[in-house]
Parts: C-alpha cells; sequence; structure tokens
C-alpha cells in the first residue's frame, strides 16, 4: 500500500508563510502527476497545485502568484511553498499522487489555519 505523509501545517497569520512538504515511498517519477488539494469541512476538495513527471504545472485561480510547487527528486518530497496566507486558504491540504494508472493515492492531509 502506497502511503503519502504530509507535514508543515501550521497557524499562521495572514501575509505569512508556509511551506509543505510531501513524502513519497516510491521515486518522484514513478508517478505520472503529484499534486496538492485543500478540503474544508463541508465541502468538496479541490484542487491547489499539480506538478506533472514532465514539469508542467498546474494553479488554481486562486492560489496563482502565491503559491509554488516543487518537487526535491533525490529526497523523495513534494513541496508547496504557500506565501501571503489568506484566511480563505484555511483547510485540510493533502498530497495526491498518479501513477498513471487506477485511482491514485491520498496522504492523510495536514492542517493549515490563517488568522486575520
Amino acid at each position: 500500500q502506497v502511503q503519502l505523509v504530509e507535514s508543515g501545517g501550521d497557524s499562521v497569520q495572514v501575509g505569512e508563510s508556509l511551506k509543505l512538504s510531501c513524502l513519497t515511498p516510491l521515486a518522484i517519477y514513478a508517478f505520472k502527476t503529484l499534486g496538492w488539494y485543500r478540503q474544508v469541512p463541508g465541502q468538496q476538495r479541490e484542487l491547489v497545485a499539480t506538478l506533472a513527471s514532465t514539469g508542467d504545472t498546474v494553479y488554481a485561480d486562486s492560489v496563482k502568484g502565491r503559491f509554488t510547487i516543487s518537487r526535491d527528486v533525490p529526497k523523495k518530497l513534494l513541496f508547496l511553498q504557500m506565501d501571503n496566507l489568506r484566511p480563505d486558504d484555511t483547510a485540510v491540504y493533502y498530497c495526491y499522487g498518479f501513477r498513471g494508472w487506477g485511482s491514485g493515492v491520498w496522504g492523510r492531509g495536514t492542517q493549515v489555519t490563517v488568522s486575520s
């Protein structure tokens, strides 16, 4: 069973920064796509950013210019640098990996809380 493990969530003030990490048990390039999603209680899980094995990135409009997705291939880590955080960024953030078949794998999530 492939398990992704997130870390880095915290409680911060508006305008501050956080960097989330996701440790993958497999080589980074074993995943066709890696990404970050977030979910607020009572709402659907939504895409934040994805990073394909090709290096192509996709960002939600709400985070463009503020968040950056990146990877450390030797350390098998996926990152999400979050700058200029806002209260509406408050959510549980999940790491997701898709190997090109099946439904993909998720981490258990890490809580990010932004207070004004």
